[in-house]
């Protein structure tokens, strides 16, 4: 990776990571906002019989999973920009019944263990014909990434679906596919004609900031069943992989956790904080 672009994806772990920390510390100060989630805490007394450290530990870390999953998101779009992507977290453009229902029923094929129909990459192409055959209603999705780059003559879109951990119940994975494909169709109603041509090229992905099965891996390690129910293996985008896509580059990953580890003490030292402001 380029001197430069590593330099900057560093610069905004630093920022990223200290605002996070300086928020943390704000939260549970005295006359936090969160403070009294932890006091609550102790109100449970299979919690507190372990002692006043475990009921702090206890409340922190489950608030610290969600909230530093969802710092990570936004890092993730900051460091999509700095790597030459345009980002954007919309798509608008045409969506058709026939198109609705033609999704219905992929999701349904998907979720029929007795079907053996699997989600497969060649599923676009039905929806691309669908679109193409049918007359949509305007429409505007909210999207979680929407990344573009062009080269050598060919504009690459890519939707994302990101979740932290990616642990997701079935209803949950059909809901976030069934999400992606109406993006997906959206963004074919208004690129048909580039398609067509092959000037356009769009691609969907489910996505994790880590593997929860194996640390320094990506989607091949990864056992999440109610996802991949849903999304075909060329859909996903897991951990190292999902990083080394943003970054444009086969050393992502190791750029993205060794600026995590050179500015993971502002976290930490502001976690020794609100501990040792409950223990006086």
């Amino acid at each position: 990776m380029e001197l430069e672009k590593q330099l900057k994806i560093t610069k905004i772990f630093e920022t990223q990571l200290k605002g996070f920390a300086d928020s943390l510390e704000t939260d549970y100060s005295i006359n936090g906002s969160k403070r009294e989630n932890i006091n609550k805490k102790g109100n449970n007394f299979l919690i507190s019989g372990l002692g006043k450290e475990i009921v702090v530990y206890s409340a922190l870390m489950r608030s610290l999973d969600s909230s530093l999953g969802n710092r990570i998101e936004k890092i993730a779009l900051e460091v999509a920009e700095a790597c030459g992507f345009k980002v954007s977290q919309g798509v608008e453009g045409l969506l058709s019944g026939e198109t609705t229902n033609l999704i219905a029923t992929l999701l349904e094929a998907y979720k029929d263990k007795g079907n053996p129909k699997k989600p497969s990459i060649d599923d676009l192409i039905s929806i691309q014909q669908t679109v193409k055959d049918s007359v949509g209603k305007s429409k505007f999705h909210n999207s979680d990434y929407l990344l573009e780059k062009e080269r050598d003559g060919v504009t690459y879109l890519s939707l994302l679906e990101l979740k932290a951990g990616g642990d997701l119940d079935n209803k949950k994975a059909r809901s976030e596919k069934e999400a992606i494909l109406e993006q997906y169709a959206i963004l074919v109603s208004e690129y048909a004609k580039q398609i067509a041509n092959g000037t356009v090229d769009i691609s969907i992905f489910f996505a994790t900031a880590y593997n929860k099965d194996e640390l320094d891996s990506g989607s091949e390690n990864w056992k999440q069943g109610s996802v991949i129910s849903f999304f075909a293996p060329d859909e996903l985008l897991i951990g190292k992989d999902f990083w080394n896509f943003i970054c444009d580059d086969k050393d992502g990953w190791e750029i993205i956790t060794s600026a995590y580890k050179e500015n993971s003490h502002f976290i930490a030292n502001s976690l020794q904080k609100v501990i040792e402001s409950f223990k006086n």
